[in-house]
């Protein structure tokens, strides 16, 4: 005879214990006051604007209540991700419910009064999203973009061996892309170093008006394609609750106790063989236990419980009677006593402490973050006698000192290195002396670098890259994502998502700071010309900018020694997003280790080795940022300095993008003053820049000078041609860079006019070159800096 999970008495408990989440929930979307229904509902009762998701908030509910008796069970480490995150009144009612949202917010109080303001502040004018948002306790996932619950899940248990993320996976969620993919992380994930996600499937099917794809195809489709992809699917499907909730509390103990056994065949006997994850379908209706029948159609178990089942009462006058009906179908005379408060014999349900999810530290990471431990940079430079007589790969000195990194953190455990199949292409392959990429699929004779324990986490999805690196930074780790600069645009979306969370929880004094998300953008636009014009593209930065001015700092290293400064500063900051833009190939140096650091610490400079203003006022101002655009300026200054030995030329260095604005649009912002001392106030400035033109013309449009700024750089040209040709193509070359100077100096007449002439012949000369020899001339390739 089958003994049941839950006793009668228990099963009554959780029972009450999910209807005073959801009647939390409902009050949520729709109560401006009145919050326990002590005397009849008034329109004067309701809020004016009606705004919020009920379709997937009583199945998150009901998943929420039965982990929290799993916790207690089982002494679980445990937090909550809502992929359906537009379901925030589930996450704020439970957190509430739990305690943890009192304390956080003392106002909101356990009483009367603070059940009011918690229904009140929803959705409403100076209080709270309608999404799992940052200023709810327990929350590393907002899910106001779908897609990125599995990911963030993942990302948020390598190295933390105990943790267990239940990630709830909407269904409609689960037809975006990243999400479709994230499926395959389990092939990623050690059981021995790494903890458990356990994706909870909510098929409640339907999206906002249409059904979605999961609850629509055959049952056994469903059961092939979950367990195709690496897991054991576990079914709870049924709307009769006190059937689902014995179901449910049975599949949990089954589901975590599976969990634990594969920990030990992993930990204690040594299986190292990839185990199949359990995982949960709950199959339960939209709109769970709200209303039924509206106006001669039907809302519960179809798209339109998904928002706001109940409209307006103001102007649907028997709604009112409806909405008053559904609250107190849940019985909060009985949930709660005459103050307000949740009923001791329920609110004993919850796990205690820390153990709650929504107090559990790994949804405050910043609270368990530790510093890297960090090899001096210094000892990493490259020696550079003078201006440009060596030449390195900047990428791969860094690799140098990252495999460094890894190997001084490999014991915290603290630190990985994300990237969609481009580590050895970025030329970071230095890591691979001291670690491997992790890997738990199968593996054959002639693989490299695969182990089921290493520092490099490489899966040829951006999403899931950037989806992992945010989970690990948001549970208290480092990491940095090396991509191609072109491709990065993928996960724009998911930069917008991270950057808008840095620069709220910036301002929640409870929400300690976070490691800074290090972007690495190599293979850059102008070292792309054998892939061509598809990969060319060096627009994220314009994108980037967009965001918050306190989150996003953009640097471009002109050379290795500052590419190596610029990375200790990031990898040591917090509550930054830091996009670092580099070359990967070989080219000249430019600056001492001492230079560079000095260099970087202001983020912009005059190369007084370069210029010759020496005491006076330049006649143009030669400017410049990234490697690329460095290297021409500095061969245009070359060309001018010999060929116009009068003119006086000051070469303008910039390192840190953010320097251009004005100190009051950026922290990292230069006065008018200091701005006009570097550019002048009314000379001419011929700024070459690694991206799109008018990204300078926008930071810089306020200044005294911007007039006579001319900006060349990216327009969208570009082909499978020579590397010097890249910038022909664009005006970016150093022949128009000078003919650009010698057009707005009338002072170089005939002088001015032969030189403009001979480098048109120059340009003619090299086509014809490229287009004979596949390769660019000899004075090109083989050119050094003449001091």
């Amino acid at each position: 005879m089958k003994t049941n999970t839950l006793t009668p008495e228990l099963l009554q408990k959780i029972d009450a214990y999910w209807c005073a989440a959801n009647y939390l929930s409902v009050g949520q979307i729709y109560l401006f006051d009145n919050p326990l229904l002590k005397r009849p509902l008034l329109l004067s009762d309701i809020k004016h604007m009606l705004l919020g998701h009920w379709g997937t908030t009583p199945g998150q509910n009901f998943i929420y209540v039965h982990l929290n008796r799993i916790i207690k069970k089982f002494d679980l480490d445990m937090i909550y991700v809502s992929g359906p995150g537009h379901g925030g009144p589930a996450v704020v009612a439970n957190t509430y419910l739990e305690g943890t949202y009192s304390e956080i917010y003392p106002d909101i109080s356990q009483d009367e009064a603070g059940l009011q303001k918690l229904f009140l502040q929803f959705s409403f004018p100076g209080g709270i999203p309608s999404h799992a948002s940052p200023e709810c306790p327990g929350s590393i996932h907002e899910g106001g973009e779908l897609g990125y619950s599995l990911s963030h899940s993942f990302g948020a248990v390598f190295d933390n061996p105990d943790l267990i993320v239940a990630c709830c996976v909407g269904d409609g969620e689960a037809e975006t892309g990243p999400l479709a993919t994230a499926w395959q992380s389990n092939k990623f994930l050690d059981p021995i170093t790494d903890g458990a996600v356990l994706p909870i499937l909510h098929l409640n099917g339907y999206k906002i008006a249409n059904p979605t794809v999961l609850a629509r195809i055959e049952p056994e489709e469903l059961d092939q394609f979950l367990r195709g992809n690496g897991w054991t699917p576990y079914y709870v499907e049924g709307h009769e609750p006190a059937l689902m909730h014995e179901a449910m509390a049975a599949t949990l103990d089954v589901v975590v106790e599976e969990i634990q056994r594969i920990r030990h065949e992993a930990r204690v006997n040594g299986n190292t063989m990839r185990p199949r994850w359990p995982m949960i379908v709950l199959k339960s209706p939209k709109g769970w236990t709200g209303p039924t029948w509206v106006d001669g159609l039907q809302i519960e178990g179809t798209f339109r419980a998904h928002q706001v089942p109940l409209s307006d009462p103001s102007a649907h006058p028997e709604n009112l009677k409806l909405l008053e009906n559904w609250l107190r179908s849940y019985r909060p005379e009985e949930l709660f006593d005459a103050e307000g408060k949740l009923k001791p014999e329920l609110a004993e349900l919850a796990p205690k402490g820390d153990r709650r999810m929504g107090a559990n530290p790994h949804a405050n990471g910043g609270m368990l973050l530790h510093d890297l431990i960090m090899p001096d940079f210094r000892n990493y430079a490259v020696n550079v006698p003078s201006p440009g007589s060596v030449k390195a790969s900047d990428a791969h000195e860094l690799g140098v000192f990252l495999r460094d990194v890894v190997k001084l953190n490999l014991e915290q455990r603290n630190f990985r290195i994300f990237g969609p199949d481009e580590t050895l292409s970025n030329r970071l392959g230095a890591v691979f002396e001291v670690t491997n990429r992790q890997w738990d699929a199968r593996e054959q004779d002639n693989d490299e670098f695969l182990a089921p324990d290493g520092r490099v986490m490489e899966m040829l999805s951006e999403h899931q890259c950037e989806g992992w690196l945010e989970g690990y930074l948001l549970t208290g780790r480092h990491g940095l994502f090396n991509c191609y600069e072109a491709f990065i645009h993928i996960i724009d979306s998911m930069f917008n998502q991270h950057a808008k969370w840095l620069k709220v929880t910036a301002g929640l004094a409870w929400r300690r700071p976070i490691a800074s998300l290090n972007y690495l953008l190599a293979s850059h636009v102008w070292q792309q010309m054998h892939n061509g014009f598809t990969h060319q593209d060096p627009g994220f930065i314009d994108h980037v900018v967009n965001k918050k001015a306190s989150v996003v700092r953009v640097y471009l290293a002109p050379d290795a020694n500052c590419l190596l400064s610029i990375w200790d500063h990031c990898l040591r900051s917090r509550h930054y997003v830091n996009v670092v833009i580099a070359g990967k190939y070989q080219a000249p140096q430019w600056l001492t280790m001492e230079e560079a650091i000095k260099h970087c610490t202001a983020g912009i400079g005059i190369w007084q080795w370069a210029s010759c203003d020496a005491g006076v006022e330049p006649d143009v101002v030669m400017a410049c940022c990234g490697d690329v655009p460095t290297l021409e300026t500095l061969a245009a200054v070359s060309i001018l300095r010999g060929r116009l030995p009068d003119l006086k030329v000051r070469v303008v260095n910039v390192v840190d993008l953010m320097k251009l604005q004005p100190q009051l649009e950026h922290p990292h912002g230069m006065s008018d003053t200091d701005f006009d001392t570097l550019f002048t106030k009314d000379k001419p400035v011929i700024f070459a820049f690694h991206a799109y033109p008018w990204l300078i013309h926008r930071l810089t449009y306020r200044r005294t000078n911007h007039d006579n700024i001319h900006v060349r750089g990216y327009k969208e040209e570009g082909t499978i041609t020579t590397p010097f040709d890249m910038t022909v193509l664009n005006d970016l070359d150093r022949f128009h860079l000078v003919m650009d100077a010698i057009d707005r100096l009338p002072q170089t007449g005939d002088l001015g006019i032969s030189l403009k002439r001979d480098l048109k012949d120059k340009l003619v000369e090299h086509r014809l070159y490229i287009n004979k020899y596949g390769q660019d001339m000899p004075e090109i390739r083989n050119w050094k800096w003449q001091g």
